[in-house]
């Protein structure tokens, strides 16, 4: 078995298996849990509107701080913008939510993808470098964000090298597959890590409103 036949097969499978396992386990979590028990009269009864008004709300940082963290806020939504043109409108991307899921779409033509990845490399060393210099986001900082740091950088910079195999002079399968087992390495640390954020952001907003509303509290 070669190196990329592995990173296809079993590598391939079973992070997908402990992908999809620790996503639920954690949601499952997520909603079963029933935290603290309120023994007063709820002092209001929008919960569903008071849910998606927090989900709204809290997708803007507040206005007295949007000064101090410009840079991050407008980087973090380009970010996320590139990452969903790459991870989603590149063919071969596609080829595997076909293989995965039994859908398809339209992809873009690869140099959209290949600019789109470039900028989302940037953007993450850029974000690295305040992390490790800024005073505050430094002792923010743990290893759990440089985990999470470097497994989203390395398959984008795979990526890019398969794409150019011919001009750094390796093979396009030996790049291939390591571009796949980073992608299985992330995929076995979303659950465990702060990635995790992708699937709890908005069910955590949902509830904080919730709460409030619970409360009479505006969130």
């Amino acid at each position: 078995m070669s190196l990329l036949d592995f990173a296809r097969g079993p590598a391939l499978e079973w992070s997908l298996i402990i992908f999809v396992i620790g996503v639920v386990w954690r949601l499952a979590g997520t909603f079963l849990f029933k935290g603290q028990k309120y023994l007063s009269k709820p002092k209001g009864t929008k919960f569903v509107s008071a849910g998606l008004m927090a989900i709204a709300n809290k997708s803007f940082p507040p206005h007295e701080l949007e000064k101090r963290i410009t840079f991050q806020h407008y980087t973090g939504y380009l970010f996320h913008i590139m990452l969903f043109i790459v991870v989603f409108l590149f063919e071969p991307h596609i080829a595997f939510f076909d293989w995965a899921l039994g859908i398809s779409w339209p992809g873009l033509p690869t140099n959209v993808i290949t600019f789109s990845s470039a900028v989302t490399v940037i953007i993450l060393i850029a974000l690295g470098i305040r992390r490790a210099t800024d005073p505050v986001m430094k002792k923010l900082t743990t290893i759990d964000d440089w985990i999470s740091w470097f497994l989203t950088i390395t398959p984008f910079i795979t990526g890019m090298m398969a794409f150019a195999h011919q001009n750094i002079g390796v093979r396009y399968e030996d790049l291939l597959a390591l571009h796949i087992l980073n992608v299985c390495l992330l995929l076995i640390w979303i659950p465990f890590g702060k990635l995790m954020h992708m699937f709890l952001l908005f069910p955590g907003r949902y509830q904080m409103g919730e709460k409030f509303e619970y409360r009479g509290v505006k969130a």
